[in-house]
């Protein structure tokens, strides 16, 4: 039943969470599946095409970059122009690229153009759905849903590879392509459910909205592809929008969103905290095969049950933000994910199976983190603004975890931290591993102490205008 709430849209519409979680769960997973479905797949591809390893990069290159790109591109639109339409839209350009893909598998070029497509259409579904979480569930249920949603992030994400493996090794990596097909069955509940808006008005700031997608999109190249010029190009891109927003009547991004404190910072910690996680995850397999020795298997196992352990308490953590507040979850997420990073610090010599204990710690605290802060920010955004304030989040998140994989790599390969802190280490290969955690319990710390700078320790209702 649906919890006695102030009206989440201008309709007085409030979706049940029962009827509606199901099929949030199976879009939002086979949305997002796409995304590491196809990395296991590259050696296979390179091989049928005769490519080198930078050459096939541009399979999973290609898709991140639009996904990127369109996360925040259809935040916006769904405050222009109605949700369900902007939804339908994007499955269908996703299984668009899908077909054009699979029946054009003889190009390379072609699949790398399928691969945008793709991309351009699947970029929808995240982040259309936080958009109908923020706006169509009422504040008592948000926690419980955004737990949900990341919850079976965290599982698509973990299981892609697996079934990238499983198709490519068995069958042809070309029947992954087949895949979001299963998202055309969702297309009649989303137009069933989702209620009939009128459109908002206005008009799209097409030169705002390029600047920023071609901006982010030479971030993108630049931590995928270290060249100077993609990041000149990126910044020099943004700093234009930046002016551009300003001078315009009906700017791409509204600048007052930009200058809310509470908004600003939520995307600040989103950043610190994900691109650290993300760190740890980039990290991982090499402490586990290259210190431990497992293999491409052995490391899943070990890393297994955390993720399942994501998967049972993103909800947990959802719930519990509903009932005790956002700034709660997000001290208890903290203190798991620190505590777990200490662990690993000084377990890092005993056997890969002692690891796997703190591996579970840290993904129970990143599921609390993450629904915490997508619940903080939306709370922080009027009705007017949540389709482009939930894209932004989105952006925020999908670009710091591309930063915390290259400065860990760039760290790793460089030596940087190869020196003896710990006195429990004696193996001087795991040093710079051991110091590596100590560092991202330090930016676990940073980032909380600046939530609750900003949040403090009670939960903040949404604000009612554009402007507030």
């Amino acid at each position: 039943m649906q919890s006695p709430a102030a009206p989440a849209s201008a309709s007085g519409v409030s979706l049940d969470v029962r009827r509606t979680a199901p099929w949030i769960i199976f879009i939002i997973f086979f949305g997002v599946l796409n995304e590491t479905v196809f990395n296991v797949s590259t050696p296979s591809i390179a091989a049928q095409y005769g490519l080198s390893s930078s050459g096939v990069s541009w399979v999973v290159t290609t898709f991140i970059l639009f996904f990127g790109i369109g996360s925040v591109i259809y935040g916006k639109l769904s405050d222009i122009y109605s949700l369900k339409k902007l939804i339908v839209i994007g499955i269908v350009i996703y299984n668009a690229g899908s077909v054009l893909g699979i029946l054009l598998q003889s190009s390379y070029a072609m699949v790398i153009a399928a691969r945008a497509i793709q991309g351009a259409g699947a970029s929808a579904i995240p982040a259309l759905i936080m958009v109908v979480v923020a706006r169509y569930f009422s504040m008592e249920d948000r926690g419980k849903v955004f737990g949900i949603l990341n919850s079976t992030v965290a599982f698509a994400v973990g299981v892609g590879p697996v079934i990238g493996g499983l198709v490519s090794a068995r069958l042809h990596w070309s029947l992954l392509f087949l895949i979001p097909l299963f998202t055309l069955i969702s297309i009649p509940f989303f137009r069933k459910v989702l209620p009939e808006e009128k459109p908002a008005g206005g008009r799209v700031d097409v030169l705002g909205a390029g600047l920023i997608g071609l901006g982010i999109a030479g971030l993108i190249l630049f931590l995928t592809e270290p060249r100077w010029y993609w990041l000149a190009g990126g910044i020099g891109l943004l700093v234009w929008f930046a002016v551009h927003i300003r001078r315009t009547s009906q700017p791409f991004i509204e600048p007052s969103l930009l200058r809310s404190p509470l908004f600003r910072s939520g995307l600040i910690v989103a950043f610190i905290m994900f691109s650290t996680v993300m760190g740890i995850m980039f990290a991982l397999p090499f402490i586990l095969t290259g210190l431990k020795g497992l293999t491409t298997s052995g490391v899943g196992w070990v890393l297994f049950p955390g993720a399942i352990s994501a998967v049972v308490f993103g909800p947990i953590g959802g719930t519990l933000a509903d009932k005790q507040g956002n700034p709660k979850v997000v001290l208890l997420g903290a203190l798991l994910l620190s505590g777990s990073l200490l662990l690993l610090s000084f377990l890092l010599p005993l056997a890969p199976w002692v690891i796997a204990v703190p591996l579970v710690l840290l993904y129970i605290g990143l599921s609390f983190i993450q629904t915490a802060l997508a619940n903080s920010v939306s709370q922080t955004l009027s009705l007017q603004e949540t389709g482009i304030g939930m894209g932004l989040f989105n952006l925020v998140g999908f670009i710091s975890g591309a930063v915390g994989s290259a400065l860990v790599g760039r760290v790793l390969d460089q030596g940087l931290l190869g020196f003896r802190l710990n006195p429990l280490v004696a193996d001087p290969g795991a040093w710079a591993y051991s110091n590596l955690m100590l560092v991202f319990a330090l930016a676990i710390l940073l980032g909380t102490l600046l939530y609750f700078r900003a949040y403090g320790f009670k939960l903040r209702r949404p604000r009612t205008s554009p402007s507030g």
